[in-house]
C-alpha cells in the first residue's frame, strides 16, 4: 500500500505538492503515476514518470502547470501543482505499475495509495 499525503485547500493560482512513498516494498524498480478523481466522475490520469525518471508523460489538462518527479533513495514520488484550478480538485492517488517505463493506463498499475483530496476554491 502507497501512502500519499500533502493535499488540502488552496485558492485558485495556489500550488501544492503532493508526495507519495512506498514504505513496506519499494517500487524503485517500477514506473509510477499520479490519478485524480472527481465527484461523479472516472479516475482520470494525471502524470506517470518512469523507474530511472527519465521519462515523464502528463494529460494534455495539467501540462505546463504539473511536474512529476521521484526520489528512488527515498522510495518517493511527487506531483507539484501550480497554478491550480477548480477543475482540478479531486482525490489524488498514486500507483506503482507493474512495468518499469512510465504509462498512463491504469490497467497497468497494481499498487495504489489512499488517496489525497485536494480542493482548489475559486
Amino acid at each position: 500500500q502507497l501512502q500519499a499525503s500533502g493535499g488540502g485547500l488552496v485558492q485558485t493560482g495556489g500550488s501544492l505538492r503532493l508526495s507519495c512513498v512506498d514504505p513496506r516494498r519499494p517500487s524503485t524498480n517500477n514506473g509510477m503515476g499520479w490519478f485524480r478523481q472527481a465527484p461523479g466522475k472516472e479516475r482520470e490520469f494525471v502524470a506517470t514518470i518512469s523507474w530511472r525518471g527519465d521519462r515523464t508523460h502528463y494529460a494534455d489538462s495539467v501540462k505546463g502547470r504539473f511536474t512529476i518527479s521521484r526520489d528512488n533513495a527515498k522510495n518517493t514520488m511527487y506531483l507539484q501543482m501550480n497554478n491550480l484550478n477548480p477543475e482540478d480538485t479531486a482525490v489524488y492517488y498514486c500507483a506503482a505499475s507493474r512495468y518499469a517505463t512510465s504509462s498512463s493506463e491504469v490497467s497497468h498499475y497494481v499498487k495504489w495509495g489512499q488517496g489525497t483530496q485536494v480542493t482548489v476554491s475559486s
